[in-house]
């Protein structure tokens, strides 16, 4: 960054993090630059029929564009389809079915959201994104560094306590998970508990009696 606070960057420049499927890369532009008006990163698909932008909807209001700015993405926007080519804009309302995926190695959608008269405040999910990427790295301190972000901003929020149990299940403290679980289960129990019966990323607490106890 320049003295005057301005920086000039390529994408290559931007970390690289993997999905667990490992078929769709998020370049994390908005992490980055400490951006804050509103949501903005780069996702890439590698080879094509890669996913570029998952299948979803944004049923709370988020409203994005999407700029390809490498390659070629096919989009599918409710049921229609379209090929987009270097330079195309794609704007989808709130609730509208969404999905992207590469039609050319290295395809890189710049994807821009954020919801009308509102306050940007950055989503949790991307603090669990790369918690959960550096922790199948190798570096499970830096993820839960990461992911200490999500739950010191969102404190009250169950998605949190219980990424962070889903998180420490993985890395082998069964202590710390069964903890954040708890935590989870305090904020909102019929969520966790629709969530934790069938997540395989509890697996290795499962048999622990304490789990029992704090789900029945």
């Amino acid at each position: 960054m320049s003295e005057a606070g301005y920086e000039i960057l390529s994408i290559d420049d931007l970390d690289r993090y993997t999905t667990t499927q490992g078929t769709q890369v998020l370049r994390p532009l908005r992490r980055r630059l400490g951006f804050r008006p509103f949501g903005v990163n780069v996702w890439v698909g590698e080879a094509v029929g890669d996913h570029v932008i998952e299948p979803h909807r944004e049923p709370e209001g988020t409203e994005e564009l999407y700029v390809v700015v490498r390659g070629r993405a096919r989009f599918t926007i409710v049921e229609e389809t379209f090929a987009c080519p270097v330079g195309t804009l794609v704007h989808v309302p709130p609730r509208t079915f969404r999905e992207a995926v590469a039609e050319e190695d290295g395809t890189a959608v710049l994807a821009l959201g954020a919801r009308e008269g509102e306050a940007f405040t950055p989503g949790a999910w991307e603090d669990f994104f790369v918690a959960y990427a550096e922790l199948r790295a190798g570096h499970a301190d830096r993820g839960r560094a990461v992911m200490r972000e999500a739950l010191d901003r969102e404190p009250d929020a169950w998605q949190g306590a219980y990424n962070a149990a889903c998180f420490e299940a993985l890395a082998g403290d069964p202590g710390a998970a069964l903890a954040h679980l708890q935590r989870a289960l305090e904020l909102d129990r019929r969520e966790v508990r629709r969530y934790a019966t069938e997540d395989p990323d509890l697996d290795s607490i499962r048999s622990d009696p304490r789990y029992g106890e704090l789900l029945a």
